[in-house]
């Protein structure tokens, strides 16, 4: 695929908020933005719910790990998952959404890289995994997520992340972070994390 032939919009920013407290966030949300991430269910938990009931138009994205005996708070707190990698993870998204009455917009998570360190699905997997996860477990899958291998060029990555929701009629991607969202956006992206170039930079490892 050639890069100059994409078609480039607008992405949604997804403000990363995590570690920052509220008084540092409060300009952004009386600006008007309206995407927000956190990697924490505890801090989440901490920060939003008062915030959410004020600023009622503002959504809310789990973007880290999430273990299972996390999900209820997720499902009950938050408007978006970009980290779901597998099945027992879906079928408690499933189960605890029929309880909240609540359809989470929903990001498969994509080791792109095939590193062992971190999280996310098989390539080779990915389309028996949709497929389970919007037949068996009617999820509301909107597109794919990544992190690329770090210290190397993501353009690549990227492209092939684009690739792979094309294949599976996906219209989202949510790539790119403070350190490479151009590109990212430049290769299809739909939501960028931005952390530190929206908040400045944070002691603990930035998402």
């Amino acid at each position: 695929m050639n890069e100059k032939n994409l078609k480039i919009d607008i992405p949604n920013i997804i403000a990363v908020s995590k570690t920052k407290p509220i008084n540092e966030i409060i300009p952004l949300l009386e600006y008007g933005h309206i995407h927000y991430g956190e990697n924490k269910v505890q801090e989440a938990l901490e920060k939003w719910p008062l915030i959410k009931k004020k600023y009622q138009n503002i959504k809310l994205h789990f973007l880290g790990n999430l273990q299972t005996n996390k999900v209820k708070f997720v499902v009950s707190h938050f408007d978006y998952i970009h980290s779901l990698d597998n099945i027992k993870l879906a079928e408690k998204i499933s189960i605890e959404q029929k309880k909240y009455k609540k359809d989470l917009k929903i990001f498969i998570q994509v080791n792109i890289g095939n590193e062992p360190q971190k999280n996310g699905l098989e390539i080779n997997k990915l389309k028996k995994f949709y497929k389970t996860c919007i037949e068996t477990f009617k999820l509301n899958i909107i597109g794919l997520m990544c992190l690329p291998p770090n210290k190397i060029d993501p353009k690549d990555y990227f492209l092939k992340m684009l690739i792979l929701s094309k294949n599976l009629s996906l219209k989202e991607l949510s790539m790119g972070m403070s350190n490479d969202y151009m590109s990212a956006i430049t290769n299809g992206s739909t939501f960028v994390r931005i952390g530190s170039k929206i908040f400045g930079p944070r002691k603990t490892t930035e998402f």
